[in-house]
């Protein structure tokens, strides 16, 4: 057995950060990877040394295998980390590096392959006892034969889960709910699929409803050690995609947990898994429960299991790798407390969770006791469409369960995050909200509780306000700091008093027009209706200003990029949009036009120009950070123009298509 020397990772972002970590600890020199659009992200910087990958796409630069065992042997690396997602569960992946004498630190080819299918998955799993749901396979157009698949829904028993075959996320995933819903959801899970891992088999299988997703850390060694390090709970997600996890689970009892880590560990020694992996699981209210997959990797989530159990998962890994058996803390493990991580997202929520991208003006997330931050992005770092929009992820640990939540909650709040709408407030809210406190989750918590009730807290009318006029004040102190022309002039200085100083602020597509007028240390101002007679200001600079409003004295933070106005303090973050003095008539969009959310991908177009559409029909399908996003007529109406093409790049508010209603064509 010798020690491994150094490490190239074959990913990016914060798991790239996370491995190069503990890399650095364990004396291993490291590598990093870094496409066209990652140049400048933090783990390039935390690397030793780091090879270029040209191109922005996965399929040119993470997802090329040759590449990677170029930059390893350029580099003399003696190992790849593969971390999650990219190459972490391809088997002739693993392949290639045992034959270009590389230790791929993971599981062995075998396991990855077993497990890569998840048909031939659920067929090792039942053979090792491990509870299993009935399904069908969908691999071709064949396949697709709207009878068939009505005949398989009729036998399976609606509702259905449709599922991608070779891949996890949540991408080429679907619920079926009628049988009218079955061939456009394997049709575009099909699509979906074959986009994102290469392979566009689905399966349909019976849908639990709801269920609690719990999976089981697991780790093997060569020495055929197969041990669990408990559960962890993972059912609030959106888009299929967990947002929320922790551990231990409120579901499960120490009767469960034995049962769980049981089958967890049947299906490694199956395997004869060695590494790092997970199986995963849904559960029933009645707490019987079904294998779904095994992941053979490490999982985004494994920072909570760390924390409750003291241990480190990467190092766990490395060692493994090099023929060393399971280190006593996971052979052995113990559990003290309860984790809960949060996904930061470049999101928004209220739009469906619409992905975005953009820049991100400050990252800033306070370091707080109990509070680990695995991020992948800094001030100043640029959010791109070609992968996922994770931004970071925020551990908890505590005591108990409330500790670790109350810690959460209030690190997220005492964040600086401006340039890009993030579904922060969400999580916040749902932190805090009853239901999940009492700890009664299932995925279909984000079903019962909308995005409105639980942001509820953070997006209150009257905190916009008196952000507003923070962002005026910071505007204006900005301005007489810069100018040039008689500097020494107090604010709004007439010499006969004439009307308020003012300023038009979007917020949220509200337009907020306030009016100040400054007098010393004193400010009377208005929004809209709102009035303030009498605003104390202890002190104000471009970018903060202290000042008594209603009665309550709060310091402020403000960030301005261009026209946006971001505004922190004790009552929450608000953004705004200044409105341009003079905008350009050119701008303006035709009535009816439908806008790209987002930059992205045209992958189908759904109607054809004249075509008569109707209320929520699909017009136009974007692929963006490796999702699918419809685009659906608004109205009824006709198809006025096309002007996109399948395959087609597109913008964020791009013109897609034109759909004129009845009348205004003149018919």
């Amino acid at each position: 057995m010798s020690k491994i020397k150094k490490i190239l990772v074959a990913n990016r972002g914060e798991i790239a950060a996370r491995v190069m970590r503990t890399a650095r600890e364990m004396d291993i020199a490291t590598v990093a990877l870094y496409s066209d659009a990652d140049r400048d992200a933090p783990y390039v910087r935390l690397a030793d040394e780091a090879v270029h990958l040209p191109g922005t796409a996965p399929a040119d630069t993470y997802l090329r295998a040759d590449l990677v065992l170029s930059a390893a042997a350029k580099t003399g690396a003696d190992a790849v980390h593969p971390g999650y997602g990219f190459l972490s569960e391809n088997e002739e992946f693993a392949r290639a590096c045992a034959a270009a004498g590389v230790i791929f630190i993971g599981p062995s080819p075998e396991a990855i392959a077993a497990m890569g299918s998840k048909i031939e998955a659920k067929n090792i799993m039942s053979a090792a006892g491990v509870p299993v749901l009935p399904g069908m396979v969908v691999e071709n157009e064949a396949d697709e034969d709207p009878a068939r698949l009505a005949d398989a829904a009729t036998q399976i028993g609606l509702p259905v889960l449709v599922k991608a075959a070779y891949g996890g996320g949540g991408r080429g995933m679907r619920i079926v709910t009628t049988a009218d819903e079955l061939v456009e959801a394997v049709r575009s899970a099909r699509r979906e699929a074959l986009s994102a891992f290469g392979n566009g088999t689905v399966f349909l299988e019976k849908f639990v409803e709801s269920p609690r997703h719990i999976e089981v850390q697991i780790f093997g060694d060569r020495h055929g050690n197969v041990v669990h390090l408990g559960e962890r709970e993972c059912s609030i997600q959106r888009r299929y995609q967990k947002i929320i996890e922790e551990s231990p689970s409120t579901a499960v009892d120490d009767e469960l947990r034995a049962a769980l880590g049981q089958a967890a560990t049947s299906a490694g020694k199956a395997l004869n898994y060695e590494g790092a992996g997970t199986v995963e699981f849904v559960m029933a209210p009645d707490g019987a429960f079904y294998f779904l997959e095994v992941n053979t990797r490490l999982q985004v989530e494994h920072p909570v299991t760390e924390m409750v159990t003291g241990t480190d998962l990467v190092r766990g890994q490395i060692l493994v790798a090099a023929g060393q058996p399971l280190p006593d803390e996971i052979l052995n493990p113990t559990f003290t407390g309860h984790a809960v991580e949060v996904r930061l997202y470049a999101e928004d929520a209220a739009a469906g969770f619409m992905p975005v991208s953009g820049t991100l003006a400050t990252f800033e997330i306070p370091d707080f006791p109990g509070i680990r931050v695995d991020a992948g992005f800094e001030s100043g770092s640029h959010i791109s469409t070609f992968y996922d929009p994770m931004l970071a992820k925020i551990i908890g640990y505590g005591r108990d369960r409330d500790d670790a939540c109350d810690r959460v909650a209030r690190a997220l709040t005492e964040s600086s995050v401006h340039g890009v709408t993030t579904n922060r407030d969400l999580l916040i809210g749902i932190l805090r909200e009853d239901e999940f406190r009492s700890g009664a989750t299932d995925t279909g918590y984000l079903e019962r509780h909308s995005v409105a009730e639980l942001t509820s807290a953070q997006t209150d009318g009257s905190i916009a306000t008196t952000h507003a006029i923070v962002a005026a004040l910071a505007a204006l102190t900005e301005r007489r700091e810069s100018t040039k022309v008689l500097p020494g002039l107090p604010s709004g200085f007439r010499t006969v008093r004439s009307a308020p100083q003012s300023l038009i602020l979007d917020h949220d597509g509200t337009e907020l027009d306030v009016r100040y007028r400054v007098q010393r240390n004193t400010v009377r101002a208005s929004v809209g209706d709102t009035t303030f007679d009498s605003i104390e200001v202890v002190s104000r600079s471009a970018n903060s200003v202290d000042a008594v409003i209603d009665g309550v004295r709060r310091r402020y933070r403000i960030t301005r990029v261009g026209r946006a106005h971001y505004v922190h303090s004790s009552l929450g973050n608000s953004e705004f949009i200044e409105a341009e003095r003079f905008p350009d008539p050119a701008g303006r969009q035709e009535a009816g036009s439908l806008l790209a959310p987002m930059p992205g991908t045209v992958v189908r177009v759904a109607v054809a120009e004249g075509e008569r559409v109707t209320t929520g029909q699909a017009v136009i399908v974007l692929e963006a950070m490796k999702m699918e996003h419809t685009i659906k007529a608004p109205a009824d109406g006709t198809v006025g123009a096309l002007p996109v093409v399948e395959g087609q790049q597109v913008d964020a508010g791009t013109v897609l298509a034109v759909i004129t209603s009845e009348g205004e064509d003149g018919r």
